[in-house]
């Protein structure tokens, strides 16, 4: 009986982890631009709309323990190499001018020499 519990419990906790990693990963691949994608030499923004939603369609309508890994490679995929090849030639980041953390607002800090 416990046994039962605690593999509900995991199930649910899986499939909220892999569709909430699915549902951002689609997000980020639509809202980057198409020119983007091209200028970073990564796969069409089409190419990874499809991918990342059928991913998402199948964590919702057939969560399938294997689909649902092949979907989380794609998405991890997206997240680790396409995103941030993305961020990078959009001049996006968390920083205003994507300098170093030692830029100043008048340029690099250089620590009065």
């Amino acid at each position: 009986m416990l046994a039962n519990g605690f593999d509900s419990i995991l199930s649910l906790v899986t499939f909220l982890v892999f569709t909430g990693f699915a549902i951002a990963a689609f997000a980020f691949a639509a809202t980057a631009r198409e020119d983007a994608y091209r200028a970073a030499d990564k796969q069409t923004k089409k190419f990874w709309l499809i991918l990342l939603g059928v991913n998402l369609l199948l964590n919702l309508l057939l969560p399938m323990l294997f689909l649902q890994i092949a979907g989380l490679i794609a998405a991890i995929v997206f997240m680790v190499d396409v995103r941030p090849a993305l961020r990078q030639v959009t001049g996006g980041g968390g920083r205003r001018g994507g300098g170093s953390s030692s830029d100043g607002p008048y340029g690099p800090y250089n620590g009065g020499r």
